[in-house]
């Protein structure tokens, strides 16, 4: 550690070992993190699942202490009276103290293999600092055509879910703002040294796990231990010798 620097409280050594997906939504983070937990018996952390949950009541309480109005701004002020750009701007600039919710959630766990973390919010110039290596992490960014394909495909991708005055326009400051914010992640990815994967669906996504896999080949368990311990074999190395 150099001069200056801050030590991130890390109580049971997680921090360090956790394997991070960033990037853009509607990339396909999600089912990434869930192949490679599955393949590697890791455990997965969903960002937008927390955020949306607990980390809301710490939203509540946090406006609170701020003095403003515990409830959420009114739908038409977020999404309909405002532009992409003020949206995107005030996203990034909420997403360290989001950070810091999931670095909570993460220290509290204690585990033999790496933890995979995915989220929009985990943001290359936020995780490197708590990073073991850059190594371990990786950005997933759309394709404009892909990102097109997955809102004519998936249902929540096409939906605000906010009842408000003008949904058309709602929907396309929010498809600009996420647009922005991927860009930006793909910027300060590279500025970083962190591996950009762009998803133009050329790939499936047994395909885009075997990349992100393999970029954090150093950190993973072999996947052949893992399919021994799930169905109850050993694995060729681990077999008795002959008597």
């Amino acid at each position: 550690m150099s001069a200056g620097e801050t030590r991130v409280w890390d109580p049971f050594g997680t921090l360090g070992r956790v394997l991070w997906i960033g990037g853009g939504q509607w990339a396909g983070k999600s089912t990434v993190a869930r192949l490679l937990a599955q393949r590697y018996g890791l455990t997965a952390y969903h960002y937008d699942y927390h955020d949306a949950r607990g980390h809301n009541d710490r939203r509540i309480t946090r406006r609170v202490r701020l003095g403003q109005p515990p409830e959420d701004p009114d739908p038409d002020v977020t999404w309909v009276n405002t532009t992409p750009q003020e949206m995107a701007a005030e996203t990034l600039a909420g997403f360290p103290v989001r950070f810091a919710w999931v670095l909570d959630d993460l220290r509290a766990l204690v585990a033999g293999r790496p933890i995979v973390a995915e989220g929009w919010g985990l943001r290359p110039e936020l995780v490197v600092p708590v990073a073991g290596s850059s190594r371990q992490m990786v950005v997933m960014v759309p394709t404009e055509e892909f990102r097109d394909r997955q809102l004519r495909t998936l249902t929540r991708a096409a939906t605000l879910g906010h009842n408000v005055s003008d949904p058309a326009r709602a929907q396309r400051n929010r498809l600009e703002r996420d647009r922005l914010i991927a860009d930006d992640a793909l910027r300060t990815a590279r500025r970083l040294g962190i591996r950009v994967i762009e998803v133009d669906g050329t790939l499936d996504a047994t395909a885009v796990a075997d990349l992100v896999a393999d970029h954090f080949r150093p950190y993973l368990p072999p996947p052949e231990d893992h399919e021994a311990a799930r169905d109850g074999t050993r694995s060729p190395s681990e077999a008795p010798e002959a008597p």
